[in-house]
């Protein structure tokens, strides 16, 4: 049997299929295979990866693991296979020569242990031999030579032929050029029908546009495809995939089985026999294939989708460090009001009734002004669900110079979290109103410390993300908060257990350790105090440390993406250029008389000095933008208020395939499909908006029974 492959296979396959150096494969499995993560691969080993960014990297990883797999299942096939004593070597050599999973199966299938089958129980019959002379052909007289096959299992000559012909079905199902047949026929010509399931109608409305639909499979777009799966899953419509034209792949199929000198009477066994072999046994195997594999491409899409703008999400503009002061809107509960200070604590909480039935704003509008007063705020953050633009109004009566910065700031996910076990560990005492409240604060001051507590599917930014694969959306979206934490950095002496979780290197539990020794031994002073940690070792101390940030700290390093590794090399460009490191940073004229070429070493090279002189520049730079104050417009507020032909400001709020949802203040966001997004074509919607961007629209249709809002972009 076949020994496994090295590693040096691996790397040949993934340079080929990316078409990448293979050393910078090499390097970069080598690196992952020690425990690297991607962040740090891709920030501080540029040199050994040729400079290949997260994206890249990542690929390299998944092919690394696919193929991995593909491996496994190939020894497991070959030895069940060489058990059977069945294991030829032209069959041997098949199986080692491929690397696509769906090949290997077709190998394994005619060998893979199954239950009874027709075919089975037919060679039980002693009906084998019959099977193998009617596929040879030279039959005169195929119901004579059935007859010497009868016992008393098989008691007629037409038993006889019809357990040949289930053998001959399941040979012609199994064999992989066959296969590939029914394959290309359902890739270049399938089409999906739907039919509402009778009396299913009325519950079914939201699908309506499903009921009885015929579409070919290959213009079928993602998210139409995910939403007719799912009204299949709630049992709402039947859904049959198949090809267009039977016809022509049965021919093929049968050229495939004829035989010169074959006899009339054996080809039209022969005949028999495939048309049972693909209506009973191929059409249905292959139709579950190509339905999984369009659902998984499906998934994809709808992850890739979700992927853009959890990042977009994740990194979008802070407030930073300022006094908040945060409403959480409602009518009979009232408006819960909490004070945050800087730091996201919680100073103050309390609760106005501004709106029915107690109405009473002008009390709520000066205890917003007495709270503001004390406790020196700075901006307000109003959540963006019921009852949000009231709110907006009244606390913009607050401040009549306009000088006090007023947000909106989306509300999705809050009550999750503010039911979860985080909030309850940070707010033992208050009650889920409270938490909520201060989330939404600290989600303006920064969206990335408040959401990576918040289960990234709860966050409202995906598109059909309940009906794509579990384990792979968590594990695509995991993947890019890591991605964004670690290129935004963070501050270790203010993070929380949850955003410490997706530093390069660390976890939960060293994250907790690094919480529990900041609470016993005070505040980092160095990034060496990390090693201190228990359980923080060197690995993790080496992948951690140049994404985690030290404010004030003795070495000004410290508080830069400037890895401690790269150190000597910063001190020593400050000692060639006489003066401190501190002074380098500060003086620009100083880092211009700096040659980094003179410090290439074995191992660091251009990229490396490059980055840190672009550090230097700009010590622990926030890569996201800066926050722009947004106001929806006046006397808009339900969608009552709208008419068509209404050109209105709004804020993007979430991006699908098909077109982009717009907030425009009236408690029901809007959609622009992709063909209202511009006036000329857009193939990607990504690279003409992003989330959150300020955008104007205009209304082009209101259907108010089904609460819906349509409206275009175009000039």
């Amino acid at each position: 049997m076949a020994q496994e492959i090295n590693a040096e296979t691996y790397v040949k396959l993934i340079a080929a299929e990316l078409t990448i150096n293979t050393s910078n494969v090499r390097n970069t499995i080598k690196l992952l295979d020690d425990g690297a993560t991607v962040p740090f691969i891709s920030r501080y080993r540029k040199e050994l990866t040729g400079g290949l960014d997260e994206v890249k990297i990542g690929e390299i990883k998944d092919l690394y693991a696919k193929y991995q797999e593909v491996e496994a299942r190939r020894q497991t096939i070959l030895k069940t296979i060489s058990e059977q004593d069945k294991l030829t070597p032209e069959l041997e050599r098949q199986i080692t020569s491929t690397w696509d999973m769906t090949k290997l199966e077709d190998l394994y299938l005619p060998y893979k242990p199954k239950r009874k089958t027709r075919a089975a129980k037919a060679k039980e019959n002693g009906l084998e031999p019959l099977a193998t002379k009617i596929l040879l052909g030279n039959l005169r007289d195929v119901e004579a030579e059935a007859e010497k096959y009868l016992n008393d299992n098989v008691p007629t000559a037409e038993d006889a032929l019809q357990g040949a012909r289930d053998i001959i079905a399941e040979m012609v199902s199994e064999d992989n050029n066959t296969r590939d047949i029914v394959r290309l026929a359902f890739k270049n010509t399938a089409q999906l029908k739907t039919k509402v399931v009778k009396g299913k109608e009325t519950e079914g409305d939201k699908f309506s546009d499903y009921f009885n639909l015929a579409e070919s499979m290959s213009r079928m777009p993602a998210h139409r495809l995910l939403a007719i799966r799912r009204a299949e899953n709630e049992g709402i419509i039947k859904v049959q995939v198949a090809p267009r034209d039977k016809d022509s792949a049965v021919s093929r199929i049968e050229r495939n089985y004829a035989r010169s000198q074959s006899s009339r009477n054996s080809a039209e066994q022969i005949k028999l026999a495939i048309d049972d072999a693909y209506d009973r046994l191929l059409e249905p195997s292959i139709e579950t294939e190509y339905n999984a594999q369009t659902k998984y491409e499906a998934d994809t899409e709808a992850i890739r989708v979700f992927r853009d703008n959890l990042r977009q999400l994740l990194l979008a503009a802070p407030l930073g460090e300022q006094r908040v002061l945060a409403l959480d809107p409602g009518f009979r509960t009232g408006c819960k009001v909490v004070c945050l200070d800087q730091h996201g604590s919680l100073l103050y909480h309390t609760v106005i009734y501004p709106h029915p039935p107690k109405a009473d704003p002008e009390g709520s509008l000066q205890t917003l002004r007495l709270l503001i007063k004390k406790y020196n705020i700075e901006a307000v953050a109003i959540g963006n669900g019921t009852a949000s633009r009231e709110t907006e109004e009244i606390a913009r009566r607050i401040d009549p110079s306009g000088k006090l910065r007023i947000f909106v700031v989306s509300e999705d996910g809050a009550s999750i979290y503010s039911a979860s076990k985080v909030a309850r560990d940070e707010f033992p005492n208050e009650d889920v109103t409270v938490r909520g409240a201060v989330s939404i604060g600290r989600r303006l001051m920064d969206p990335l410390a408040e959401l990576v507590k918040i289960d990234p599917k709860s966050i409202g930014v995906g598109q059909y993300q309940h009906d794509v694969d579990q384990t792979r959306l968590k594990n695509a979206l995991d993947e890019v908060v890591v991605s964004c934490v670690n290129s935004v950095g963070v501050d270790v002496n203010t993070a929380s257990k949850e955003l410490l979780t997706y530093v390069s290197g660390l976890g939960p539990q060293l994250a907790q350790n690094i919480v529990d020794y900041r609470a016993e031994n005070g505040a980092f002073t160095s990034r060496a105090q990390l090693k201190k940690v228990p359980r923080l070792g060197a690995k993790a101390y080496e992948q951690c440390a140049g994404f985690l940030r030290i404010r004030d700290a003795e070495n000004p390093l410290d508080n830069s993406a400037v890895h401690p590794e790269a150190y000597p090399i910063v001190q020593q460009m400050a000692k060639d250029t006489k003066c401190s490191v501190k002074d380098l940073i500060c003086s620009g004229e100083k880092r211009k008389a700096i040659d980094i070429r003179r410090y290439v070493s074995d191992t660091i090279g251009l990229p490396t000095l490059t980055d840190i002189m672009q550090e230097l520049e700009k010590p622990g730079r926030d890569p996201r933008e800066q926050l722009e104050e947004f106001r929806f417009a006046d006397g808009i507020n339900t969608i009552d208020d709208l008419q068509t032909g209404m050109r209105l400001p709004g804020i993007v709020t979430n991006i699908t395939a098909f077109g982009a949802f717009v907030d425009i203040g009236v408690h029901q966001d809007g959609l622009v499909h992709i063909s209202a997004v511009s006036n000329t074509f857009v193939k990607d919607i990504n690279s003409v908006l992003k989330l959150h961007q300020h955008v104007k629209v205009t209304v082009i249709d209101i259907d108010r029974k089904r609460n819906r809002i349509s409206l275009s972009m175009k000039d």
